[in-house]
């Protein structure tokens, strides 16, 4: 089994679910051939990004990469949010970069784990 969770978050579907109204609205507006109907559906998908990104800076979207499991529920928030998470764009933008650790090279990469669960 994998030991990646991605996007099964509440931040994530949030944002789906609006981005995927937003692009029914835009097929709406090509449909009927209105331009105002299109822009408006091209407004709410632009929409469903600024709502991901503001859900995952309160918490409810997690960062990237190997999660232990029991922080891959729904309804589990995140408590590192607040410190940005490693190599995340959207901490990055919202200046809560934290700069990713830089482990020793090392000879012969065998003996090393692949995950921090491992």
């Amino acid at each position: 089994m994998s030991l990646y969770d991605e996007g099964h978050t509440i931040a994530g579907w949030t944002g789906f679910g609006i981005a995927t109204v937003g692009c029914g609205v835009v097929g709406l507006g090509v449909c009927e051939a209105s331009l105002p109907v299109a822009v408006g559906g091209l407004a709410v998908a632009a929409v469903s990004v600024v709502v991901t990104w503001v859900l995952h800076l309160a918490g409810w979207g997690k960062p990237p990469g190997v999660r232990l499991r029991q922080e891959w529920g729904m309804r589990v928030r995140d408590g590192q949010a607040r410190e940005g998470h490693a190599g995340c764009v959207s901490c990055r933008l919202a200046g809560r970069e934290r700069r990713a650790a830089v482990l020793p090279a090392t000879k012969g990469a065998g003996s090393m784990p692949l995950s921090p669960v491992e």
